[in-house]
């Protein structure tokens, strides 16, 4: 019997897209926000550049482990048509008042909720090929998910669909 090892390759597309923000706690006053903010609590705008990485084992046939075109497609549909000159909080009903997501809530639109919101939009649509969402806020400034959630025993969270071991983020199911 011959064995074939397929090897497992890690594809990343960059986009770049621009977007304004301000970061604020909806129940602190505008002297609160700034204190714990800084100027960042006055709406500013930022040209994002964002990173995503698909990995999995290529295809005998293809020698892919991705078509590059649906990885491009997916986030042009999925992310930069909402995101590019947008107002973050304000337009994205993942930071904007009661239709905020289970996974971000209301919290501020930072750029660390901000990957974990392109997370979400882009899982749907990749699967367990998705590993790596990396958002480069400034030429100095980047966050980086892996799709990784924090299970709270304390909280009833425990086990819930955005877990550590769901089979959508946990890659050693493929």
């Amino acid at each position: 019997m011959v064995c074939y090892k397929k090897p497992v390759v890690e594809l990343s597309r960059v986009e770049t897209f621009s977007a304004c923000h301000c970061l604020r706690v909806g129940e602190l006053t505008l002297e609160e926000n700034t204190k714990l903010f800084g100027k960042c609590a006055r709406r500013h705008g930022h040209n994002y550049v964002l990173e995503v990485t698909v990995r999995g084992p290529l295809d005998a046939q293809t020698g892919m482990v991705l078509d590059m075109r649906l990885l491009k497609d997916t986030i042009e549909e999925h992310v930069l048509q909402r995101l590019d000159h947008s107002s973050i909080d304000e337009e994205l009903e993942e930071f904007s008042g009661s239709a905020a997501s289970e996974t971000t809530g209301r919290a501020p639109a930072t750029t660390e909720n901000l990957a974990v919101a392109i997370w979400e939009r882009l899982r749907p649509h990749l699967g367990v090929y998705l590993y790596r969402v990396r958002l480069w806020e400034t030429d100095k400034n980047a966050v980086t998910f892996y799709g990784d959630y924090e299970s709270d025993a304390h909280s009833g969270c425990v086990g819930q669909e955005h877990g550590l071991n769901s089979p959508v983020v946990n890659r050693a199911t493929h």
